[in-house]
């Protein structure tokens, strides 16, 4: 007997035979029982997933000799006649040879003859998509009227291009793809009639490669099929396809985790050299990661990753966060983009190794924001403070004009603004021990009591500086002047009121050159603001070069130990 591939031999012959299409087989079932037959139908979607076998087994239950049915239609000579594509009365068009009008024409003027065995005359045109619009224009007058004995069924994977005029005049049915457990269960159903034995990991393999696409899964079933020797295992598949292989990633991923670059690099050698195409490690690879990520959220659902929960590494499901695995499945991705632009294939992949056996250093922009937070309310974190001594309250009374209810007046209003508790103003830290501050372990005593310092000096600066909510109305009442000028003011890096004396200090000599060329005009605007007479000076701000050193020394240790990095000086 003559070899038939898998896919032809189990093509289905019914409408309860087509996999996987339920809505389909429902809704033709039933209007042919109830004789509500269409007289063009459109069947569109992924290939390989029974778009021309639902049309001859149509045509088959249109032609039944006892009239159109959904079921046991398939008894008749002409029904084995239409499944091989034989009959005279169903004619099969390739859309993609017969594009032009006059092929269409060629149909206008068929239709025109009664069929000669049968109720319908069909025609059946596969990739309807491809045909001109000249061509599309001369069928719709036929497929919109045609006599009572023609039907219509196009089949089409991108209905998009076939043109509304068309799509309107027909019933469309949209075909999904597959699921792949009903492709494993038509596999399983296949070895068994070929007296073959498979592993379920083999079988499951061969269903998700196909894509949803039955077709495709019965083309691989077959190659798999000629080099297993009647046992089809998982082992078999991966040394004769070229793939990784589920064991060998979990020992590529384990050695990832655990930072071993040495160990790493002659494994992935190994893997290369035994004929694994580098493309195909960076795919596995992928999908290895992809699979740890929907681990990670709760997600064991054998379609989706591929493989049971069970059969990826402990080990690799605990070693990185969700951020770190959607990082390095990006890293992944990003590679397999760029690969075919790459001056050497194996380079790529090193690097790729290189970059994810680091993974567990990754920190994602949310965690670095995260922590940042966490280091500006350190001031918050140290010992109980006391009171400033009286004099240093009378010096601060003294050199501001102000009486000492105004001044406490004044900084609890700016420390609402800036998030600051109030009752750490005119206070100080003592030199006791502070409590540690643990987010990771990383912040301690002697880093508290600075960031406390720190803060208070902060605090008492400010308590002569104008308040922010004044500076936005005095730079929007400048701008309702000169719109420039409003644009200069604003970026004033201080503003500080004494008495009746306003200094405004900008970072550049254009900046305040600019802001004297029209003082006028802003302190006008400064004294309707303050409901009072101020004058107004302009100062160009300098720099402290040694209080900038100290500053910068403590943010770069700050810095340090957010990133757990060193300083390495040129």
């Amino acid at each position: 007997m003559e070899y038939e591939v898998t896919a032809g031999r189990k093509r289905p012959h019914s409408f309860d035979k087509l996999a996987g299409q339920e809505f389909v087989v429902s809704t033709l079932k039933n209007a042919l029982n109830n004789g509500q037959i269409a007289h063009a139908y459109l069947f569109s979607g992924p290939r390989g997933v029974g778009k021309t076998s639902a049309a001859r087994i149509l045509a088959a239950a249109l032609n039944c000799p006892d009239g159109p049915r959904g079921e046991n239609f398939s008894d008749y000579p002409e029904a084995s006649e239409i499944a091989r594509g034989e009959s005279i009365d169903v004619i099969e068009i390739d859309g993609a040879s017969n594009t032009s009008v006059n092929d269409v024409r060629q149909i206008k003027e068929e239709v025109l003859f009664a069929p000669s065995n049968s109720r319908y005359k069909i025609y059946i045109i596969d990739e309807v998509h491809m045909l001109s619009n000249s061509a599309f224009n001369a069928l719709l007058k036929t497929i919109e009227e045609p006599p009572p004995y023609v039907a219509f069924i196009f089949a089409t994977t991108e209905v998009h291009k076939v043109p509304a005029t068309i799509r309107s005049r027909c019933q469309q049915f949209h075909f999904r793809l597959i699921p792949v457990e009903t492709i494993r269960d038509h596999l399983s159903e296949a070895c068994h009639e070929l007296g073959i034995e498979a592993e379920h990991e083999a079988l499951f393999w061969i269903a998700k490669e196909a894509s949803g696409s039955l077709r495709d899964a019965y083309t691989l079933f077959d190659q798999v099929v000629a080099f297993s020797s009647g046992f089809i295992t998982m082992e078999k598949i991966s040394k004769s396809l070229g793939l990784v292989g589920l064991d060998r990633l979990n020992a590529i991923v384990e050695l990832l985790a655990a930072g071993d670059l040495v160990a790493l690099m002659e494994t992935a050698d190994d893997i290369v050299g035994s004929g694994v195409p580098i493309e195909q490690f960076v795919v596995d690879l992928s999908e290895y990661f992809r699979s740890l990520m929907l681990l990670q959220h709760g997600i064991t659902k054998e379609s989706l990753l591929g493989f049971s929960p069970e059969r990826y590494s402990a080990r690799a499901k605990s070693a990185w966060n969700k951020a770190q695995l959607e990082h390095g499945l990006e890293l992944t991705l990003e590679l397999y983009r760029r690969m075919r632009y790459s001056l050497n294939e194996r380079f790529e992949l090193e690097l790729l190794l290189s970059r994810l056996a680091s993974l567990g250093d990754y920190i994602s922009h949310e965690e670095i924001m995260r922590r940042l937070e966490q280091l500006r309310g350190m001031g918050a974190v140290g010992t109980a403070p006391r009171p400033r001594p009286t004099n240093q309250a009378s010096e601060l009374e003294a050199r501001s004009g102000r009486t000492a209810d105004e001044y406490q007046a004044t900084a609890h209003s700016m420390a609402s603004n800036n998030d600051i508790d109030p009752d750490d103003i005119n206070h100080e830290t003592d030199n006791e021990p502070a409590q540690d501050y643990n987010p990771e372990g990383a912040f301690r005593q002697q880093d508290a009591n600075v960031a406390a310092t720190e803060q208070q000096t902060t605090l008492a600066r400010s308590a002569f500086l104008l308040e922010q909510e004044k500076i936005e109305e005095i730079v929007a009442g400048v701008k309702q002047h000169k719109l420039a000028l409003g644009a200069v003011v604003e970026n004033a890096t201080r503003w500080e009121l004494n008495d009746n004396a306003l200094l405004i200090v900008f970072a550049s000599a254009f900046a305040a050159n600019e802001v004297k060329k029209d003082i006028e005009v802003v302190r006008d605007v400064v004294c309707e603001s303050l409901d009072e007479d101020v004058a107004i000076s302009v100062q160009v701000e300098s720099i402290d070069g040694e209080s900038k050193a100290v500053e910068l020394d403590q943010t770069v240790a700050t810095v340090k130990k957010v990133f757990r990095g060193e300083v390495i000086e040129e």
